[in-house]
C-alpha cells in the first residue's frame, strides 16, 4: 500500500491519503479518544502519542496532532503509516458495534486528575490489556490512590499484580503526577480462586521435595 500525504490549512492536521475507499459518501469526526470506540482504525490511531484527533473522509483520513513543538509530524508520520497499513491488510470493519466502556465515562463531578485517568485508562492502557485477554476497571480515585480492577483473563493470573505495578502504575505516575499508588481491588469470588491456585501450587511443590 501506498499512502500519500497532503497538507491541510491547519499546520497540526495531515491528511492520509492510502489510496482506498475508507468511507462511501460520508463523513466521521473523532475528535476526541472517547469517541472513537466504534472503530479499530480510530482507536489504533489514538493510541500513537501525540494525536490529539481523527477524521474519517471518503478516501482520506485526517491526522490532528497536539499543538505542541515537541511533536514533530516527521516521527509521528511513520507511526500513523504503520498504524493504516496494519488496519487495512487485517481485513477489520471500519466500524464496529463495540460500545465506549461505562467504567471510565466522565462524570459531572470527575475532577481534572480523574478524567485524566479514565482517558489513559481508555487510549493506552485497556487496549494493551484486552490483548492479553482481559480487561481493567476504574473503580475510584481518592488521596492519590487509584484503585482498579483486573478482569478476564488477568483476574487470577499471578502476573497481574506485576502488571498493575510496573506498568499500569508507572504510566499512571509518568503522566499524572498525583497518582501515588495504584491498587487491585478484588471480590471475595476471586480471592477464593487465587486461594486455591496457591494451595495447588503449594502442594504440587511439596510433592516434588
Amino acid at each position: 500500500m501506498f499512502i500519500q500525504t497532503q497538507d491541510t490549512p491547519n499546520p497540526n492536521s495531515l491528511k492520509f491519503i492510502p489510496g482506498v475507499s475508507v468511507l462511501e459518501n460520508k463523513t466521521m469526526d473523532f475528535p476526541t479518544s472517547r469517541t472513537a470506540h466504534g472503530s479499530p482504525l480510530a482507536r489504533n490511531l489514538f493510541r500513537i502519542d501525540g494525536v490529539q484527533g481523527v477524521f474519517f473522509g471518503s478516501d482520506f483520513i485526517t491526522v490532528t496532532k497536539t499543538d505542541d513543538d515537541s511533536v514533530e509530524w516527521q516521527v509521528l508520520k511513520a507511526e500513523i503509516y504503520a498504524v493504516i497499513m496494519d488496519f487495512f491488510a487485517s481485513g477489520l470493519p471500519i466500524f464496529t458495534d463495540d460500545k465506549p466502556p461505562t467504567d471510565t465515562e466522565v462524570e459531572e463531578d470527575d475532577d481534572e486528575t480523574v478524567v485524566l485517568i479514565k482517558e489513559l485508562l481508555d487510549t493506552r492502557i485497556r487496549p494493551t490489556v484486552q490483548e492479553d485477554g482481559g480487561d481493567i476497571v476504574f473503580v475510584s480515585f481518592e488521596d492519590g490512590i487509584l484503585k482498579l480492577k483486573m478482569q478476564g483473563a488477568c483476574t487470577s493470573c499471578p502476573s497481574s499484580v506485576i502488571t498493575l505495578k510496573n506498568g499500569v502504575q508507572n504510566m499512571m505516575q509518568f503522566y499524572i503526577p498525583e497518582v501515588l499508588e495504584v491498587e487491585q481491588i478484588e471480590d471475595e469470588a476471586e480471592k477464593a480462586v487465587q486461594k486455591e491456585e496457591f494451595e495447588k501450587m503449594e502442594s504440587s511443590l511439596e510433592k516434588d521435595t
